[in-house]
Parts: C-alpha cells; sequence; structure tokens
C-alpha cells in the first residue's frame, strides 16, 4: 500500500549557517540528515539536542547520531543519520568537520493539541481563538493575576515592590536618568496644560489643529529643554576639569608623555549620570596639552588650550542632545496628533491627568512635587530604585536589540510606544543576574502551563531570546505539546525566523487590519494560507524544505484600530469570512463581531464586556444574542474553517473578481472537494460611497453540491449607537441575514446558475448574482469527488439491489452472472482468469465475441448521475479506443484499464476514512471496504426520515418528482440474503456492525444518521428488529436497543465533539405507543430524552402485543410468541424478558418444519436475562451514570410507578445492582457446594458463565455459548480476571472453529454443526434448519472472543499477551485469506463445523466485518 512514514532530508552543505531558516515538521515523522555534495567523503558528524529517549530535553546538552549506510556502499551518497521526532518544540543541530563547526540550524516540531471531553486531536489549520481582555470580563478573583505576561508586569504588583530590582530602575540603569527628567519635566507641562496654564501660549486643553500643535513645539523648545539641560548630564564640569589638570601640570616630578596619535581627547561618561559628571583622561590630556616650560604663563596657556578643547566636546554632546530633543519632540506631536486629532485615533479630548498630553515613560509612585526637588530622588537609591521604565515597542528598531539597555537612547528621544501599565523588566544574560526575577517567572509560567494548553508571546520581539528559551523550556516540561502563539513586529521575515526557530513558536499572528484594500487582503489569504490549488502529489520521502511561519491569522487583534472606523461596520462579515478561508488558524478579538465601533483600549477601558442572553433585546446595551452584530454569522463561519482544516482542504487560490469582491477557494486533494466563498468587502461605508449595482458573473468549476453559507449585513429598525457607561456595546442596528445549507435554487443571492462544458469532460456552472450587497458573502461547496455511497455503485452492488434500481448483474453466457454489478464484480473473475492465464474462460470469450460487457461498464454508471456519470463517461472514453484493436487483445486491455480505474476508486475510497485505515495494514484496508460494500442509497430510502431541522443531512433530487428529499447511507445486514428491500435494515445486524464500519472507518456523518433514524422509530422503549422503513417495523427483539445504546455511547467517544449527538433532533415517528406514523418534523426530541424513555421503559417493564400479529407477519409463530415483554429485576437490576414461544436476541431461530413437529417453537428462546444483554445495560447504565455526574446527561435516575407510588432509581443504584450480582448469579463456580448455584443437578461444565440467567428452561442457563465473551469486552468490570481467563480458555478449546465460534457447546446433545435450511425430515433438532445456532460456527462472537481474550491478557501479564497476541493474529490470518479468495471480498455470515462452506450463509456479512475490524483496532 506505499511507504506511509514521512521522512524528511536535510541536506548538509559545508558552513552552511541555517540559524535563521525555518524547518516544520510533525510529530511522527522522520529527520534524515544526509552528507551535501561539499560534505561527501569527509569525516563529519552530526549533534544535536533533541533528547535521546527517555531523557527529558535539555538545550544545553548535545549528543551525535551515529551514522546509517542502508547500501553498505563505499560512496556517502546513501549515509544518513536520523531523529524520529515524537516531541513538540525547537531544537538545535550543528555539524563538524574533524573538529571545527561546518554548520548548523534549527528545526521547530508541531506540538499536538487535543481538545474536547474525547481528547480528539485537533489541527493547528482548525484552531479559532478570540482575544479578552481579562478585565473586562467581569469579577473574577485574580483574572488579572493569571493572565499577565513574562516580559512585563503591572507598575503596581506588590512583588515588584518588594523586589524593585526586577525592573530597569534608575538605580540598576543610572544611563536612564536623563530620560527620567524629561518625562517628569513633560507630566508638569502635561498637568499645566491641562489647568489652562499654557492658553494663552496657544495650548489650550483641547487640542484641535496644527496651530496648536506647533505652539505645543514652540513651548517645548523655548521652556522645557532649557530648564531641564538635558545636555548636562552628558557633559564634563568645565572649571573643575581644568583646575585639576592644572594641578597635575603643577606638580613637582611631573613625568612627560610623548603624544600618542591615536589617543584623542574624549569624553567618559560618568555611570551615574549626574550633571556634569562625565570627565575625560587625563593621562591622554597631559600627554596632548604640553607647556613648552614649567613657567605659570606657559601653564595658564595650556590650561587655556585644555578649557577649549573641553568646551568643544561639551558642545559637541549639546549639539547630541539636541538631536535627540529633536526626535524627541516629533515623536512627542506624532503621538499627540495620533491621540487627539487623527481620524482613525482614539481621540482622547482634553488633556487631563487621567489623559496626559504623553504617556509617562516611567513609574513615579510619590506626590507630585516640584521638577528640581524630584531631581534630587534620582541620586537617592532607596527612592530611585522605585522610579522604574515602562515597557512597550519601538517601530522599526532591531527586535533582537533590548531598548533599555545602555548605548540605547530610546527613552530619551521619545520613540518609544510605551504602555504606561507596565514596566520592563530586567532580567539580565542569566538566573544569577536577578535570581528572585527568573525563579518568580519560572514558577508563573509553570502554573500558567499547567492549566493551559497554549501561550501567547505578546510583542514577543520585546523578549529577550535568552529568557524566553528558559521560560518555555519550562512550560514545555509540563505541557510538552504546548500551543506557542507569538505577536512578531520584525518587519522581516527573516528576522521572524529567528524567534520562531529558537523558541520553537507554533503559530504567528498575521493581521488583515494591515490590508489597505481587498486585494491586499485576499493576497495575505494566499501568503498565509496553505499549498497553491493543483500542487503536485509529493512523496512521503522528499527534501527537508525550508517553511514559513504557520499563521495565526486575525481579522482584528487588540492593538488594531477599529476597523469601523478604519473601513465600514458593512466590512465585517465579509472580511472575516476571507480570513476564515485561509488555510492556517484564524482568530479575532471580542468586541468584533458584536461590532463595537471603537478600539477596545487596553489601558484604559474600564467596562465590562455584554452578557450572552438569547432574548436579548436589541435596546439593550448589555446584553447580546446571536442577531446581535455578526455573531450568528461568525458561528457558522468558525465551523466551516475547524472542519475545512479537519477534512484536509490544504491547498487555496484567490480570485479578485473586481475591486472589492473577493473569492477563496479551498481544495481538498484527499478527498478530491472544493469549497469556495465569495465576499464582497465594504472597505468604504455602502452609504456614503458608490458601489455598482452590475456584479461579475462568476464560473465555478465543477458541480455545485450546495449553498453552505449565504449572509447578507443588514440594517433593522433600532435606536442608533450610543456609548453605553457601564457595557462595551456595538451597534444595535446592524445584523446579518443568514441561511446555511440550502440548495443553489434557494439561494436570495444567486439569480441563476447555468452549466456548460469546457472542453469533453470538464463542466461549469455560471453564477449570476442579483443581491450580492458590500457586506454578503455566499459559500459554495463544489462535489467535485465520489462519495463513499457512490463508491457503493460504482464498485458494488448485488443483483437484489441493482434489481431494486430497474437493473441487475451481468450474465455472462455458458457460465454465471458476476457477483457484483459494480466493477469488483468484474474483479473478482479477472483476479482468477489472470494468474492462470485462462483466455478460454467463458468471459474472455464474451469480450472477444462483442461488446456488450464493455457497455454494461460504462452504460451502467452513465444512466446515474454526478460524478457517478464522470466515471461512466470516462470508461466510455477508454473503450472507444479499446475497441478499435484486434478482438484477440481486448480481454487483456480491458484488465488493464479495469485495473487503473479499480486502484484509483479504491484509494479515493480510503482517503475518505480514517487515519486507522489510511496507515493501516493492507488487510485492514481491505477490510473496510466492507463499508463501502454494505453501506449504500438505494432508488428507495430504507431508513425513516430525519428532522428537518437536522444539519448535514444529505438530500438528492428526486427524478420523478423533481424534489428534494433525504438520501442517508443504509447499512445492508448481509449480501445478497439481506440487502434490499425491507429485509435490508435491521436493527440488532446495524449496531453490532456500525461501529466497526462506520466509527473505526471515521464514517462519522452516516453513523450519526444512522443512530438518529433507527432512535425516531423507539416504540414501548424498544427499538426495532426489522426496520421496514419504520412504517413496517417489528418490535420483537429485545437487544437492538441496547445494540443502539452501546453505538451511541461508541459514537460519543470515537468522534470529535461526539457528546453533540446527544442533543441532535429526533423526530418521533411513534411519540407514543400508538401513534401513527407522524412524518418528520412532527414531534421532534433531543437524543438525550429519547435515551431516558428507552431506560425508564425497561425499568418500568414493558409488555405489549406485536401489531398485525398472525401469519400475515409471522406464518410460523405461535401465539403465545407474538406477546413481547421485557423489564428490570428490582433485586438484581438485569434486563429480562421473553417467553419460551419467542427468540428476543440474536440467536433467533424459529422451528418451520411440520414433520418434525417443530414449527413455531423457537430453537433458543433464551428468555429471563440473557448474558450479552446483561453486559450490553451494564455498560450503557455504567456511561450514563458517568454523564449524569459531569451534568452532560441530565438526568440522574428513572422514574417508575410500583404498588401506586411514584419511585426513583438512581443510575449508581442500577449499576451497583448489576455489578454486585452479576458474577455471584451468571459464574459457574469450580466449587460443586457454591450457595449460589439453584440448579447444581444441570451443570455439566464449570469455571465458564451462564447464557443466560433465569431461563424458562433452566438448562439452557447452563449450555456453553459464546455469548458471555460480549458482556467481557463491553463491561469488562462485570468479570474477576482469573474467573475470565479459565472461561475464555475453556470457550478456546470448545468452540473456537478455523473462522468462526460454534454457536453450542459439542458436548450438548443437541449439537449439530451443519446447517441445512432446505432439509426438511423428521429430526426435531435438524429439519429446516432448526439448528441454526445450535452448532454452526458464526463469524462474528469470533471477533468478541478475540477481544476479551486480548483485553484479560494484558491483565494476567505480558507472557500471557504475547501468547494472546499469537493466537489473535494466527486466527485473523485465515480470515485475510478468506477475504482475498472469496469472489465477494467479504466474511461469510457463518460456516458449517469446521470451518466448512456453507450453502444457506450470507456470502458477505456487515457484522462479520465489522467484528474482525474492530479486532484489529483493539490490537
Amino acid at each position: 500500500m506505499g511507504h506511509s512514514k514521512q521522512i524528511r532530508i536535510l541536506l548538509l552543505n559545508e558552513m552552511e549557517k541555517l540559524e535563521r531558516t525555518l524547518f516544520r515538521l510533525e510529530q511522527g515523522f522522520e529527520l534524515q540528515f544526509r552528507l551535501g555534495p561539499t560534505l561527501q567523503g569527509k569525516a563529519v558528524t552530526v549533534y544535536t539536542n533533541y533528547p535521546l529517549p527517555g531523557e527529558a530535553f535539555n538545550r544545553e546538552k548535545f549528543h551525535s547520531l551515529e551514522w546509517e549506510n542502508p547500501t553498505e556502499r563505499e560512496d556517502d551518497s546513501d549515509k544518513y543519520c536520523k531523529l524520529n521526532l515524537q516531541q513538540a518544540g525547537s531544537f538545535q543541530y550543528y555539524f563538524l568537520q574533524g573538529n571545527e563547526k561546518s554548520g548548523g540550524g534549527y528545526i521547530v516540531v508541531d506540538p499536538i493539541l487535543r481538545v474536547g471531553a474525547d481528547n480528539h486531536v485537533l489541527p493547528l489549520d482548525c484552531v479559532t481563538l478570540q482575544t479578552f481582555l481579562a478585565k473586562c470580563m467581569g469579577p473574577f478573583d485574580e483574572w488579572e493575576t493569571r493572565l499577565m505576561v513574562a516580559k512585563e508586569s503591572a507598575a503596581n504588583s506588590r512583588w515588584l515592590q518588594e523586589h524593585p530590582e526586577s525592573a530597569y530602575n534608575l538605580v540598576n540603569s543610572p544611563h536612564l536618568k536623563p530620560a527620567w527628567v524629561l518625562d517628569r519635566a513633560l507630566w508638569h507641562l502635561s498637568c499645566d496644560v491641562a489647568e489652562g496654564k499654557y492658553k494663552d501660549r496657544g495650548v489650550p486643553a483641547l487640542i484641535e489643529n496644527d496651530h496648536q500643535m506647533n505652539c505645543i513645539r514652540k513651548v517645548i523648545w523655548e521652556d522645557i529643554f532649557p530648564k531641564t539641560q538635558l545636555w548636562e548630564f552628558f557633559q564634563v564640569d568645565v572649571h573643575k576639569a581644568v583646575e585639576q589638570f592644572r594641578g597635575l601640570l603643577t606638580q613637582e616630578n611631573r613625568k612627560t608623555t610623548r603624544p600618542d596619535p591615536n589617543h584623542h581627547l574624549k569624553i567618559i561618561q560618568d555611570p551615574e549620570y549626574r550633571r556634569l559628571g562625565c570627565t575625560v583622561d587625563m593621562n591622554v590630556a597631559l600627554a596632548t596639552f604640553i607647556p613648552h616650560d614649567n613657567g605659570p604663563a606657559a601653564i595658564n596657556e595650556c590650561c587655556n588650550w585644555f578649557r577649549k578643547r573641553i568646551e568643544e566636546l561639551n558642545s559637541e554632546k549639546h549639539q547630541l542632545v539636541n538631536y535627540h530633543q529633536e526626535q524627541a519632540v516629533n515623536c512627542l506631536l506624532g503621538n499627540v496628533f495620533y491621540e487627539r486629532l487623527a481620524g482613525h485615533g482614539p481621540k482622547l479630548g482634553p488633556v487631563t491627568r487621567k489623559h496626559p498630553l504623553v504617556t509617562r515613560y516611567f513609574t513615579f509612585p510619590f506626590e507630585d512635587i516640584s521638577l528640581s526637588v524630584e531631581e534630587s530622588m534620582i541620586h537617592v537609591p532607596n527612592k530611585a530604585c522605585f522610579l522604574m521604565a515602562h515597557n512597550g515597542w519601538v517601530m522599526g528598531d532591531d527586535p533582537l536589540r533590548n531598548f533599555a539597555e545602555p548605548g540605547s537612547d530610546v527613552y530619551l528621544r521619545r520613540e518609544l510606544i510605551c504602555w504606561g501599565d507596565s514596566v520592563k523588566l530586567r532580567y539580565g544574560k542569566k538566573p544569577e543576574d536577578c535570581p528572585y526575577l527568573w525563579a518568580h517567572m519560572k514558577k508563573y509560567t509553570e502554573i500558567t502551563a499547567t492549566y493551559f494548553q497554549g501561550v501567547r508571546l505578546d510583542n514577543c520581539h520585546s523578549t529577550p531570546l535568552h529568557v524566553a528559551e528558559y521560560m518555555l523550556d519550562a512550560a514545555r516540561k509540563l505541557q510538552p505539546n504546548l500551543y506557542v502563539v507569538a505577536e512578531l513586529f520584525t518587519g522581516s521575515e527573516d528576522l521572524d525566523n529567528v524567534f520562531v526557530t529558537r523558541l520553537g513558536i507554533s503559530s504567528l499572528i498575521r493581521e488583515a487590519m494591515s490590508a489597505y484594500d481587498s486585494h491586499e487582503e485576499g493576497r495575505l489569504v494566499y501568503r498565509y494560507g496553505g499549498e497553491p490549488v493543483g500542487s503536485f502529489v509529493q512523496p512521503c520521502l522528499r527534501p527537508l524544505m525550508p517553511a514559513i511561519a504557520h499563521a495565526l491569522f486575525m481579522d482584528i487583534t487588540h492593538d488594531n484600530e477599529c476597523p469601523i472606523v478604519h473601513r465600514s461596520a458593512y466590512d465585517a462579515l465579509p472580511s472575516t469570512t476571507i480570513v476564515s478561508m485561509a488555510c492556517c488558524a484564524s482568530g479575532s478579538t471580542k468586541g468584533y463581531d458584536e461590532l463595537v465601533p471603537h478600539q477596545i483600549s487596553v489601558v484604559s477601558e474600564e467596562r465590562f464586556y455584554t452578557k450572552w442572553n438569547p432574548a436579548a433585546s436589541p435596546s439593550n446595551a448589555g446584553e447580546v444574542n446571536s442577531q446581535s452584530g455578526i455573531i450568528a454569522a461568525r458561528c457558522a463561519i468558525n465551523k466551516l474553517h475547524q472542519e475545512l482544516g479537519a477534512k484536509g482542504f490544504i491547498q487555496v487560490y484567490v480570485d479578485q473578481v473586481d475591486a472589492d469582491i473577493v473569492a477563496v477557494t479551498r481544495h481538498s486533494p484527499s478527498i478530491h472537494q472544493s469549497v469556495v466563498s465569495v465576499s464582497r468587502t465594504a472597505f468604504r461605508n455602502p452609504k456614503t460611497s458608490f458601489y455598482s449595482k452590475e456584479v461579475p458573473q462568476m464560473c465555478i468549476p465543477g458541480k455545485i453540491e450546495e449553498v453552505v453559507l449565504e449572509a447578507r449585513t443588514v440594517e433593522r429598525n433600532t435606536a442608533p449607537y450610543r456609548k453605553d457607561p457601564n457595557s462595551i456595546n456595538g451597534i444595535p442596528n446592524i445584523t446579518v441575514e443568514i441561511r446555511e445549507h440550502i440548495q443553489l435554487n434557494e439561494s436570495k443571492i444567486v439569480k441563476q446558475a447555468g452549466v456548460t462544458t469546457k472542453g469533453p469532460n470538464e463542466y461549469i456552472q455560471e453564477i449570476e448574482f442579483e443581491n450580492l450587497s458590500p457586506g454578503s458573502v455566499i459559500i459554495f461547496s463544489i462535489a467535485s469527488r465520489l462519495t463513499l455511497a457512490e463508491l457503493n455503485q460504482v464498485l458494488y452492488r448485488c443483483e437484489s439491489e441493482e434489481h431494486e434500481d430497474g437493473g441487475g448483474c451481468y450474465n455472462i453466457p455458458n457460465w454465471l452472472p458476476l457477483k457484483y454489478a459494480g466493477l469488483q464484480g468484474l474483479m473478482s473473475v479477472l483476479a482468477e482468469i489472470r494468474p492462470k492465464n485462462d483466455l478460454g474462460h467463458p468471459f474472455c470469450d464474451n469480450l472477444r465475441s462483442g461488446d456488450w460487457m464493455i457497455d454494461y461498464v460504462s452504460n451502467r454508471l452513465i444512466s446515474r448521475s454526478g460524478a457517478i456519470a464522470e466515471v461512466g463517461k470516462w470508461l466510455q472514453a477508454m473503450f472507444f479506443y479499446l475497441k478499435q484493436i484486434p478482438r484477440y487483445l481486448i480481454p487483456c486491455y480491458f484488465d488493464a484499464i479495469l485495473i487503473g480505474a479499480y486502484t484509483t476508486l479504491l484509494d479515493v475510497a480510503w482517503k475518505q476514512m480514517s487515519s486507522f485505515v489510511q496507515n493501516g495494514s493492507t488487510f485492514v484496508k481491505h477490510l473496510s471496504l466492507g463499508s463501502v460494500q454494505m453501506c449504500g442509497v438505494g432508488r428507495f430510502s430504507s431508513l425513516p426520515l430525519l428532522s428537518p431541522s437536522l444539519t448535514d443531512v444529505p438530500c438528492r433530487l428526486n427524478e420523478i418528482t423533481r424534489e428534494k428529499e433525504q438520501c442517508c447511507v443504509s447499512l445492508a445486514a448481509g449480501l445478497p440474503h439481506f440487502s434490499a428491500g425491507i429485509f435490508r435494515c435491521w436493527g440488532r445486524d446495524t449496531f453490532i456492525a456500525l461501529r466497526g464500519l462506520l466509527l473505526i472507518t471515521g464514517r462519522y456523518l452516516e453513523a450519526r444518521n444512522i443512530i438518529l433514524a433507527f432512535a425516531s422509530t423507539l416504540r414501548h422503549g424498544l427499538i426495532p428488529n426489522l426496520l421496514g422503513e419504520g412504517t413496517h417495523a417489528r418490535y420483537n427483539c429485545r437487544d437492538a436497543v441496547w445494540w443502539w445504546l452501546q453505538c451511541i455511547q461508541d459514537y460519543c467517544k470515537m468522534v470529535p465533539n461526539g457528546l453533540d449527538i446527544l442533543n441532535c433532533p429526533v423526530s418521533r415517528m411513534y411519540p407514543t405507543d400508538d401513534s401513527v406514523p407522524l412524518s418528520a418534523g412532527t414531534v421532534d426530541q433531543p437524543l438525550f430524552e429519547v435515551i431516558q424513555e428507552a431506560m425508564q421503559r425497561h425499568m418500568q417493564g414493558i409488555q405489549f402485543r406485536e401489531r398485525n400479529a398472525g401469519p400475515q407477519i409471522d406464518r410460523n409463530m405461535k401465539d403465545e410468541g407474538f406477546n413481547i415483554t421485557a423489564g428490570v429485576d428490582e433485586e438484581t437490576g438485569f434486563v429480562y424478558g421473553g417467553n419460551r414461544f419467542n427468540c428476543g436476541t440474536w440467536m433467533d431461530k424459529m422451528g418451520e418444519s411440520d414433520r418434525a413437529r417443530n414449527k413455531g417453537i423457537p430453537a433458543t428462546p433464551r428468555d429471563g436475562s440473557a448474558v450479552e444483554i446483561v453486559g450490553l445495560s451494564k455498560s450503557a447504565v455504567r456511561w450514563l451514570l458517568e454523564l449524569s455526574q459531569k451534568n452532560i446527561f441530565p438526568y440522574h435516575y428513572v422514574t417508575v410507578k410500583r404498588h401506586g407510588k411514584s419511585v426513583r432509581v438512581s443510575y449508581d443504584e442500577w449499576n451497583r445492582k448489576i455489578q454486585e450480582n452479576f458474577e455471584k448469579l451468571f459464574y459457574v463456580s469450580e466449587d460443586p457446594s457454591d450457595v449460589n448455584e439453584k440448579h447444581p443437578n444441570l451443570v455439566h461444565k464449570r469455571g465458564i458463565y451462564k447464557d443466560s440467567y433465569g431461563a424458562s428452561s433452566p438448562w439452557c442457563d447452563y449450555q456453553l455459548r459464546p455469548n458471555f465473551t460480549i458482556a467481557m469486552v463491553v463491561a469488562p468490570e462485570l468479570f474477576t480476571t482469573q474467573k475470565a481467563w479459565k472461561a475464555l480458555e475453556i470457550a478456546e478449546k470448545k468452540l473456537l472453529g478455523p473462522l468462526g465460534m460454534k454457536t453450542l457447546d459439542p458436548d450438548d446433545m443437541v449439537y449439530c454443526g451443519t446447517y441445512d435450511n432446505a432439509l426438511d425430515n423428521d429430526n426435531y433438532n435438524l429439519a429446516k434448519g432448526f439448528n441454526y445456532h445450535q452448532g454452526p460456527e458464526w463469524l462474528w462472537p469470533v471477533g468478541y472472543f478475540l477481544r476479551a481474550k486480548l483485553y484479560f491478557s494484558r491483565l494476567m501479564g505480558p507472557e500471557t499477551t504475547a501468547k494472546t497476541i499469537f493466537l489473535v493474529k494466527n486466527v485473523l490470518s485465515r480470515h485475510y485469506v478468506h477475504l482475498e479468495r472469496s469472489p465477494w471480498k467479504g466474511l461469510p455470515e457463518l460456516t458449517n463445523e469446521n470451518g466448512q462452506y456453507c450453502p444457506f450463509s450470507c456470502e458477505t456479512q456487515a457484522w462479520s466485518i465489522a467484528a474482525v475490524l474492530e479486532t484489529l483496532y483493539d490490537l
């Protein structure tokens, strides 16, 4: 089946340093390092810090990799060393050439995210995030302390007051003192402006125009800079320096130094940054300024030259500070302009203390005093330590540079875009530089990793890389699959990669708001969103290529300007649709969907978010519902985004239809399906800007299956927006009209759709729009693939299935009809002919004699519609050329054509199945085709109709009525006998087979629909045996309802978000026992209520007589057999039922022979409590108890009437009763004196489990049959390991056959292993197949036997497990042989004794295939 393991090859080349190249890999991949041309023949050693198996990751610990040479040739072309990647994170490698480092780089391994109650995998492309501001979430203890970030901290944090050394303050960072003085001066200026003190100088509190901005500039230059004299912090005290120099010149024994031309006099910065505290090197001064003698005049002259040079140096510093001040004024005014004048800015209004002229750069936790007095604090350590620098970011700066370190003038030049609510933390180079800070933040990081699966590194570019590495290493020790999202503004993909590769970042935030028009927005989708449509299929073994970082594409981040101000409210819907169609993670920020028309300030916003209330009124500003803003559309779009990611829609195409319309196609190369969104953006407000009503036609290749979603932004008649003082409210009078999962002809946006052809085999639909107004979207699903239901028709379909559709299987003259009408029928015959080269076979003779079979193959498919017809047309085109060659060559070329088509179709089938199938063995894959074989849709629906309110129900157009009708897949019990008409669907068979054929293969939607369809037929608390489309159902089995409940449990556990099925609507056909059949949608209930009804009815007790009792529904049954009973024993909790005249379990043979006098007598009534029903009911009760304890299932008990009173029986009590009584009453003890044994005289084997308890014929309880193994699988907690193992060993010895399990102990006096339904003689036990379940070897129980063996062997120990696995593989190998040899490509219903062929068995049976597939799944 080909190479399934993904292997990537990284070629190493001499001196190739790839530290800034991103290599992304997934867990489970193998990475091979191979020598490039420049290194072959040289001694190269590869080192990596990827941990050895069983070791923890240590960034500093490297180990060498061993070279492998699979060809053992002398050259190095095939030599490699490898890593099997099983751990997420960033890992470094380097290689040595001899002892010299020759190159290296990093690899990033993506995390595996798991979510939901079932812990299913969430691919990174499925991630959908929404950003919330914790403080706006309302009261919740410690929200802010739990969600703060590790590179900064709130200025008022208690721990920071206790450990001020953790921040950049004026004690540990004295170089910030000049910037601090300027910051305080600007604060005082701001306060004066707020108080109106500068109004007469043209600077009022409310800044409204450019003139006032120029006045601010003038005030700063004329007042602030002269007052602060910042240059003094960088200058030398001239007088002091000259006097010091004079003293050195007049010093006795002064040594004269020869001048050095390489040493020039320069200012040495005072490390404490005191005014005029700088110095110069006096040795350089003495060597530079040398008096010609020691006289006073010469000394004075020399000092004057020295003074002049110092003044020149001071002047240079003054000019430098002046340059900084010019930049500071420009930055300051730019900030004022954005905050108070810009149309897209926050427009803060008048200058106040709350909204100062500029954001403060430093903390000042003291009362305001005069600037001169405040400045004195900077030299007092116990005060200066609390004067801390705020954090922020610098536009266009080198992100690898720390802007708060010495050498950076960012604070002085006011270049910092400052966050006034947080301070910048000072980590230093290593933990020893600030021990408390590193320990504190490591603890915080570990707490975060304990409770969260992911972290966001906000403004990651301002995080010291070595700090982030240290913290993320600590986090990944606790959360190995940590999802790391980062916000980076490096301005360079090269620099981005430095952060991504070293930190192992999972997704980088990308902003749709950076797009200036719809064309740019579409380009971003293409850039960050997957492969191009039509990309080449890549082999599993291929070179490792450089990648771009995985994107978290956000329609808005919390830092972005408000899109409603920047664009229009009408653009919210189309832009979020475009973003969500990108093949990457998607995200948004709270407030976008509600259409909040302003930026929600991280710093200053003090209101709370709105609350959810389904009945919210648009006039209530504090509440929202699905009609608010674009919330309803967002829900649908997010769901689609996740589905596209989960189903492999990895290819993207973006089409700019016109200036405002963007079409995005997502294509899945594995299932050959596409989804196309068409969004009409509204960057300009449609109410004030012109948009053409003429929308271009669109041509969409393929057949539009449905309109997944159409939505339009519209106005509603409510009061306009008014900012609420308490809640962050949105625009109330704009909402969306939304419709989901409709047919194209139902669309209100599409005017008409025509079909045209482009070439002989390409179909295109031309779409003409009429209501695609600005702010509208429509999303199409394009059918360009064969579904598994369609593959059922192409590959399989036996005679009775085809006959129901008006056809039949091809009959080869002088031989036999084909087993299937589809390609498998032909391939099975060719598989016999091909190895023997049997050209004389009637099949080959028929091909040589004429085109009848050739035309049958293509015409049969062409007569159907859609993708099936396309396959037929392709075959017809191939057959056109086939017919031109000599007739004697036709058989071999016919075979060649079919082999190509057949193998391609099998691949199409497997690619639509689960990873278990796709990555499984040949046996698993071929068995999984049983799912295609058994599951199909005929001309007439076999299932009752599902609720109209249920989504994703497959529909088709009825060719006769031309109306839409449901076409859900149904599951045939077996071929050929149980494949069509009312005998196709059986409740018991369906739900025994459903887990193996539908859940394990990943056909979750079909499984859901079948579960809900049968749920709709619940009556008397039972699921029907024979479904008969619901209207002709027979409720004569006691076990189907428990198999149904087991499948619901399996569905919830195996399917992503499987618990959702409990809330799915069920259209009750019989809401009461005596209802006439109601049409779908008349009475809907959630599934959990139907489940509860089934449980309640059993506890109450079920007793009724079958409708239409008599020969018209069963010509053999005696009158008493039509009386149905079931209930729950009050003492034991066991489900019981039946009588000696009916058979309510799977062993349901009714005697038919008048001659042998067994007519109307069940061969195996199994009344009382059948062991597998007790096991299944225990499984259901235990599961419902678990769900109710988690408040997922709303019922904790059942309520029944007993003795005229209502009595509650809790699920906990019911569960305990079964547990306490099961082994006591079912186990046949090896101790003859066991007090629990009621009929010791009937015991003929000990150490087994009874087949039933409380049968009307007590000896039937003690018969050894395989049914107890079912209970072992579904409710293993009922069994003691040692007792279970002994019973299984007896079953293996007595019951296990080559393919199946004997249905009765061969030591039993009525055992007979050969089934002959045609035999009618005087033998009571054999006539008319009376021994159907009295010895013949049925296949499906062998699956439960083997699964039970596997389960309990693991409890017995490793040695027993190894032996059991050997047994299981040995038994399954016989099934594999049968499957490969069978022309039906299936496993039979049963065999006669010792595996002999039984002509009366179904040739392929659903539950037989399912049970073996389940065993392989467990194995």
